[in-house]
């Protein structure tokens, strides 16, 4: 049977510098017999966190549900019939956009959070998916894990939906034009990554 891959994109462009990457690692999957989805959080109707925190009291190792009636269900339910997936976001303001934020704060069901603990604990015991991370900037690329929060967030994100990261893509430079484009070596890297991912 083959290996289900998700994406899931933050950005608010959709063939922008995230979304083509994206998609070329998509693509390097495919070849190799996976299949793939995208899924594109503009056009996803999410409510913001209420940090109500019901969603993280029952004790136990299924995610607690969120209070709020929104397409967040359907985007893990995707998540969770994948093998691997993939997490775009550019860094605006020095992290990940506020739409990928919002998707993050929405997955603290994924911890437990009793009233009076200090902090959350993951409910998964074991990050049983492959995540390939991917961010652009206008800053080099090697500045987005070191001066940047987006590399941080992305991590976050992929341990909440159980998946441990095996490869990232750091984009830099991508503030340089209005319609920046990949170059071929960029391409051809993200192809080889979405390879080793199927």
């Amino acid at each position: 049977m083959a290996r289900k891959i998700v994406a899931i994109v933050g950005s608010y462009r959709k063939g922008g510098t995230i979304d083509t990457a994206v998609q070329a690692i998509l693509e390097g999957a495919r070849e190799s017999g996976a299949d793939t989805q995208t899924i594109y959080l503009t056009d996803q109707h999410l409510e913001f966190c209420a940090n109500c925190r019901r969603c993280t009291q029952a004790p136990g190792l299924q995610r607690g549900q969120c209070v709020q009636q929104d397409g967040l269900q359907w985007i893990l339910a995707q998540t969770d019939a994948a093998d691997a997936i993939v997490l775009g976001s550019p860094v605006n303001y020095w992290n990940v956009t506020a739409i990928f934020r919002q998707f993050m704060e929405r997955l603290l069901g994924c911890a437990y959070w009793p009233w009076g603990q200090w902090s959350p604990r993951l409910r998964a015991p074991r990050l049983t998916r492959k995540a390939v991370l991917v961010s652009s900037s206008s800053m080099p690329g090697f500045c987005i894990p070191v001066l940047t929060g987006a590399a941080r967030a992305l991590r976050i994100v992929a341990k909440m939906l159980g998946a441990k990261p095996v490869s990232s893509l750091w984009i830099g430079l991508a503030g340089q034009q209005p319609q920046p484009s990949l170059s071929p070596r960029t391409l051809a890297h993200a192809r080889r990554i979405g390879t080793k991912l199927a």
